[in-house]
């Protein structure tokens, strides 16, 4: 996507606390004023020194792209001043903090985080809290203005008439898959270890000997918060499942460690840092009972058997689904895998699938079922699955019969980017807009910033 494009999902490159380095020998100025709101040369630096050290090209002069870009989010934000459109502070945070979670997570740890960014976690978190709203008000906006664009089978219809044919988009090769998994047996043993294990690093940290978050670095199996020493960042309720939660929310004392807390993911304890309203920012130490190779074995044998009572014709795979598989999320849907992200369609690209389930696909044919494997489900435990290909889409350029959600949503995007643009350029007609004479001598997307 080119760097000058004012799209439904526009935002600026955050400035992340890079020091600004001026092209001229001038520190700072104001060098536009969009409204009653100014930008500076600092900020076109700091912008440009980011997107430089995460490897971003402009398609452009920067000094050229970066103010127009800045220009346009300030008509956006004094558009949400006029129609008091907001977004709350804890909806800022709560994403704030999972992209800290990324951010560490890519750094290796919360001190590399801190000495790449030369400052402190609280102080990335300040500085990427104003950015963060100004950017999700910008997209709040632009979702107002383009909620009643609707388009009709006739307009797409139309739309596609005469393009020429290496312009209709391709439709990437999808797939629909069935599953049934077994979750190993966990022998009790084994789940008194990771309890026992639990309690003594409670023991540590409640006489003093470590510290929670060293233990959770150490030991954690959640290993993108482990590398933050375990904490979650603020969150509400909702972001957790309902036994962690409970615990996480009663908590009162930061000093204090919860009770051991099982989940689906395993077994936790769980250290209060800081309430804000409805939010909650908490550490947290996951362990996970190890399976052992026979019990997988066992699983494997199991799914080898009804394999072939299906293929005998004594069960279909449709009726094992219900009574055998343990994967909720697809038990009650006849197996089908389905997009999470969205909860939509079971037709899936390649890409798309858990590496594992790609991987047995590959070389099945529509009705075949796979041999029993082994994978890591999304609450990163084993286990063993086998999966049917009920249906397979070869790659190919849409066509209204077959791929109409598809044509659609290129024809809605399309709409929705020139509303954008033609509210961006009546806009600029209303606005008051100053350039410094050594800013003007640019290719503008938008020639209406100089009158």
């Amino acid at each position: 996507m080119k760097t000058r494009n004012v799209l439904f999902g526009f935002f600026v490159v955050l400035a992340m606390g890079v020091s600004a380095q001026s092209h001229s020998n001038v520190i700072d100025e104001v060098i536009w004023i969009v409204g009653d709101e100014a930008i500076l040369r600092s900020d076109v630096e700091n912008v440009r020194m980011e997107a430089l050290q995460q490897g971003q090209r402009w398609d452009g002069d920067p000094y050229c792209v970066i103010p127009e870009q800045l220009a346009v989010q300030k008509l956006f934000l004094n558009q949400a001043a006029i129609d008091s459109i907001e977004v709350s502070d804890s909806e800022v945070m709560q994403t704030v903090d999972g992209d800290i979670q990324d951010m560490i997570l890519k750094a290796g740890t919360r001190e590399k985080l801190e000495e790449y960014m030369g400052k402190s976690l609280a102080q990335i978190r300040e500085m990427m809290f104003d950015n963060y709203k100004d950017r999700m008000i910008v997209e709040n906006v632009q979702r107002d203005l383009v909620k009643d664009i609707k388009v009709t089978p006739a307009q797409v219809r139309r739309y596609f008439k005469g393009v020429p044919e290496d312009s209709i988009p391709f439709v990437p090769t999808k797939v629909e898959c069935q599953i049934i998994t077994r979750n190993p047996r966990i022998p009790q043993e084994e789940i008194d270890r990771v309890k026992n294990q639990l309690r003594d690093y409670t023991e540590r940290v409640n006489n003093g000997t470590a510290q929670f978050s060293t233990l959770a670095l150490m030991y954690s199996e959640d290993k993108l918060s482990a590398q933050a020493g375990g904490e979650l960042g603020f969150s509400g309720r909702a972001s957790f499942v309902p036994e962690f939660a409970n615990v996480a929310f009663n908590l009162t004392d930061p000093k204090a460690v919860s009770k051991i807390v099982e989940t689906e993911f395993g077994f936790h304890i769980i250290q209060l840092i800081e309430k804000r309203g409805d939010l909650v920012n908490c550490r947290h130490i996951l362990l996970k009972p190890q399976v052992a190779m026979d019990s997988l074995q066992q699983c494997i044998n199991d799914l080898d058997s009804i394999t072939a009572e299906i293929n005998k014709g004594l069960y279909t795979f449709d009726e094992c689904v219900s009574f055998v598989s343990y994967d909720k999320d697809t038990r009650n849907n006849y197996g089908l895998l389905f997009d999470k992200k969205t909860g939509g369609s079971s037709k899936l690209e390649m890409k798309d699938l858990p590496t594992e389930v790609a991987r047995a696909v590959v070389g099945l044919k529509v009705g075949e079922i796979s041999k029993p494997f082994i994978m890591i489900d999304d609450k990163g435990k084993e286990v063993v699955a086998i999966v049917k290909l009920k249906s397979r889409v070869n790659g190919h350029r849409a066509t209204m019969v077959d791929d109409y959600q598809e044509l659609h949503n290129v024809v809605v995007s399309k709409l929705r980017e020139e509303k954008i643009e033609n509210w961006v350029r009546d806009k600029q007609k209303t606005t008051y807009i100053h350039i410094n004479e050594e800013w003007k001598n640019c290719e503008f997307q938008y020639p209406g910033w100089i009158k």
